[in-house]
């Protein structure tokens, strides 16, 4: 298989085909990253072209840095574009729920604790992250796939540092509810077949 830095020097070349060999490199890898941020399917079309018109017309500029920097280059390209779709769109905001209205205990409970996800498929666990409220979707994306800082993320939203965790910590417990009920149903299911 092609290495980045043979598939950026065939771009820099000037090799066509080159261009549309990265398309297809990192286009599942950019629609995967885009449905984190936006689950709608026709929405998230939306922000890929507009990641890759940005891709492929800015190729030019990106700075090799070893294996992989393409890859995260791409991936920071399609997460900040769909950031800025969820703002034109008028659905980003950093208000905070309330605790009512997420069903998340006042008390610490096992949602606290790190939900196991090894046998949950990943189309489920990204179905559950989309049902996230938009301005928590976007932190725990930004904070768990991207390991951008809270500091990182509070700028690029701008929002403060502990206002990124916060709603951090909050999305991780309202998720976790989401896949501890999943497994409940699911084992109240086998048990009753």
């Amino acid at each position: 298989m092609e290495t980045e830095k043979q598939l950026i020097e065939a771009i820099h070349n000037g090799e066509r085909a080159a261009l549309r060999r990265l398309y297809d490199r990192y286009s599942g890898y950019a629609m995967a990253i885009a449905l984190r941020y936006v689950p709608d399917h026709d929405e998230v079309h939306d922000v890929m072209q507009d990641s890759f018109v940005k891709i492929l017309t800015t190729i030019s500029k990106f700075d090799y840095r070893g294996e992989g920097s393409l890859k995260a280059w791409v991936a920071r390209i399609v997460s900040n574009n769909a950031i800025d779709h969820l703002r034109e769109q008028s659905r980003f905001s950093m208000t905070d729920y309330s605790r009512k209205e997420l069903e998340i205990p006042d008390t610490p409970e096992e949602t606290d604790e790190e939900p196991d996800i090894g046998d949950l498929p990943p189309d489920k666990l990204t179905e559950m992250i989309g049902r996230l409220p938009t301005n928590y979707r976007t932190v725990l994306n930004l904070f768990v796939f991207e390991q951008r800082p809270h500091k990182e993320i509070a700028k690029l939203l701008g929002i403060k540092e502990n206002t990124s965790s916060s709603i951090f910590f909050r999305a991780k417990r309202m998720l976790g509810k989401m896949i501890n009920d999943y497994k409940d149903n699911k084992t109240t299911r086998l048990q009753r077949t």
